[in-house]
């Protein structure tokens, strides 16, 4: 029969611990989400805004997002900032800093191209009922817009909870540290100990980003 590994997770509090690196991971990326969220509307709707240097920065800022890696902004922030600046950081706080930056630019160019999908129609039927600027985007576009955000801000959930791997790199006890803590804790006694833990981390991942992204998957041919 096989040895695939998997024994080791049953010994002591080996498989809550997984557990419990999970929930960090989950948490990061909740409190991230949320912030991105928020953010990102009001940058969202900058981005739409006919100002030149708004429109130069705001664009800068999506390029910097789109080239940087996510685990090279982690050590700028964690190992670099907190130096240079003299600042207190813990890990976690650098990681929701550094999440925040990244979803807030992704949740920004959503919400840039949900309302840029929006007829000028409805800009012009607003205007012309005697709307100002303010209530058309509040009473107008904003409902339009969110029913098309919804899905694709769920989408950014999973996104969010795959890419929080990477703070393991700034010493963050999540579910791959915990998983690499078990493998070398029993590399004598179980060789294959890295294929069977692996392969429930990576269950435990699914079980967790596959029902969002079924949710996302139905929202956005319900609404959109």
């Amino acid at each position: 029969m096989l040895d695939l590994g998997i024994d080791v997770l049953f010994k002591g509090t080996n498989f809550l611990r997984l557990l419990q690196g999970l929930w960090v991971s989950i948490e990061i990326s909740l409190i991230s989400v949320v912030i991105s969220i928020l953010l990102g509307m009001i940058v969202g709707v900058l981005m739409t805004m006919n100002n030149p240097i708004l429109h130069v920065a705001l664009k800068v800022y999506l390029e910097i997002v789109r080239i940087m890696p996510q685990m090279v902004l982690l050590f700028i922030v964690y190992f670099g900032t907190t130096r240079v600046f003299g600042l207190d950081l813990s890990a976690e706080a650098s990681a929701i800093i550094v999440f925040c930056f990244w979803g807030t630019a992704e949740m920004g160019d959503l919400v840039r191209g949900s309302i840029k999908s929006i007829s000028k129609v409805q800009f012009e039927s607003a205007y012309a009922l005697g709307m100002d600027k303010v209530q058309t985007y509040w009473y107008v576009i904003s409902p339009q817009t969110f029913r098309r955000l919804v899905p694709l801000s769920i989408n950014l959930i999973t996104r969010m909870i795959k890419t929080t791997s990477l703070v393991m790199m700034i010493g963050i006890v999540e579910v791959l540290k915990v998983s690499q803590q078990i493998i070398e804790a029993n590399r004598k006694i179980s060789p294959n100990a890295a294929f069977g833990v692996f392969a429930v981390v990576f269950l435990l991942y699914f079980m967790v980003c596959w029902p969002i992204s079924r949710l996302s998957n139905y929202l956005e041919k319900r609404w959109v």
